[in-house]
């Protein structure tokens, strides 16, 4: 390892990195970024990087926006937070009004929370006491897809399925049901999610069948499996959902935290399907990787159910600190109204068919990549070792891992999910710069496969 500067010193003498094994910085210190603009991020050597990731997919603009920074300046001259129990404010009410008219219909009411994880906490419990206070105190199960990621906090690990997350706090959760994830790159039934029927339901349909009069809520991610690995799957699979779970009285969580906002080519992925879930959970993109915030919505039943005199006991007690914050209300504000003003569905649409083309061109026939599979602005390259049986490379050899270092040399943030590498870029992403990312991500994965055969 080359000699560390005073701020990376710093870094590893006071700080735990998340979802790092401290040991790998010691051959790969932290890069120290110390300023960003558009696409690029700047370290203290001068080195840049596409950020072709969003910064953990919550950068929608670019770094330093002129137009979110704009609104902040201002709103911190006018109210920078207040406590929103009994108080509230402009930027709230605004956000507010503005978001009703981009969310599904027969959402109507906010609540606000600080992070993802929080919210999907907040969206279980509002599920599970509303039918407690309503009659059917035996609904208490949650179901939740196998593979599925919905945060890292102990109730939301319950409805998650993401071994690496969950495994060491199992003793800790209450698990929920799980159904088989459809599974599309490995279809059992044969078939393709662009043009299928979603047969692979059945399992969801059994599950709920067996359960019904137990359940409170199904949660999906809609349409993509995120930290699964981007798995995209059939539209068709939400609407028979939203039948089934219409028909037993069961709640649908849409999380839309990381699929929200635009990523897949609609305001709001479970737009795809044409339903409307009873709540759904905002974040990530919400503030344009600015703030921590998140939003949940709900229907007008649901907040009825909550609406009661003070001793009835049924006030719907979860709260932040930072809950309705102005500044990150100010942002979100801001986000929607770039989103309208600039036409950015549109610009998501031939940006994303841009991409399509392209990286078809650069991958088609490539023997170590199994797949390609894209939606709206958010591809994946599901990195095989064989690509005729879809055999994966051994999770020892860390495959992925190995292709971001080096892209990370060649300028490139690509943070892999096990074998699977992804785009999921800032919307303002110029084409000249889509291409400069694939044929990085082309290099980066030649180069690896290069040194593993001359390893072997």
């Amino acid at each position: 390892m080359s000699k560390l500067s005073s701020l990376q010193e710093k870094d590893l003498k006071y700080i735990f990195h998340p979802c790092s094994q401290m040991k790998d910085y010691e051959k790969l210190p932290p890069m120290i970024i110390k300023k960003a603009e558009g696409l690029y991020l700047e370290d203290e050597f001068g080195n840049r990087y596409m950020d072709c990731v969003g910064s953990w997919w919550v950068n929608l603009f670019g770094h330093c926006n002129p137009r979110i920074n704009r609104v902040i300046k201002e709103q911190i001259d006018k109210l920078e937070h207040v406590l929103f129990v009994n108080f509230s404010h402009e930027a709230a009410i605004e956000l507010a009004e503005e978001l009703i008219k981009v969310v599904p219909k027969g959402i109507e009411k906010f609540l606000f929370a600080d992070n993802g994880s929080s919210s999907i906490e907040m969206a279980l419990k509002l599920s599970f006491q509303y039918h407690q206070q309503s009659g059917n105190p035996k609904r208490t199960k949650f179901i939740s897809l196998s593979n599925a990621y919905h945060g890292e906090t102990v109730g939301a690990l319950g409805v998650g399925d993401v071994d690496i997350f969950t495994k060491t706090y199992r003793p800790l959760i209450k698990e929920g049901l799980k159904a088989d994830k459809p599974e599309c790159f490995r279809c059992p039934y044969g078939k393709n999610y662009s043009t299928c029927e979603a047969q692979c339901f059945e399992r969801m349909e059994k599950l709920i069948e067996e359960n019904r009069g137990e359940i409170a809520a199904v949660i999906i991610e809609p349409v993509v499996q995120g930290a699964a690995g981007m798995k995209i799957y059939s539209p068709i699979y939400i609407k028979k959902l939203r039948e089934i779970t219409k028909k037993y009285g069961i709640h649908l969580i849409a999380d839309e935290i990381a699929v929200g906002f635009g990523r897949t080519g609609k305001m709001f992925a479970m737009e795809h399907a044409g339903v409307s879930p009873d709540i759904m959970c905002m974040s990530k993109g919400l503030t344009a990787g600015y703030y921590p915030m998140a939003i949940i919505g709900i229907t007008q039943e649901i907040y009825d159910s909550f609406y009661a005199d003070y001793l009835e006991g049924k006030s719907f007690l979860h709260s932040h600190t930072y809950s309705g914050n102005p500044i990150g209300c100010r942002i979100a504000l801001e986000v929607l109204r770039i989103f309208r003003e600039e036409n950015i569905l549109e610009m998501i649409e031939e940006k994303g068919e841009y991409l399509r083309k392209k990286a078809q061109e650069v991958f088609e026939g490539h023997p170590y990549i199994g797949e390609y599979r894209q939606i709206g602005m958010i591809g994946a390259l599901e990195f095989v070792k064989d690509r005729d049986n879809k055999e994966l490379f051994p999770s020892e050899e860390r495959a992925g891992y190995e292709i971001y270092k080096i892209a990370l040399k060649k300028g490139a943030l690509l943070r892999p999910l096990g074998n699977v590498i992804y785009f999921m870029p800032p919307y303002i992403i110029t084409k000249e710069e889509i291409d400069k990312m694939l044929e990085i991500c082309k290099e980066s994965i030649d180069e690896y496969i290069d040194r593993r055969n001359k390893d072997k």
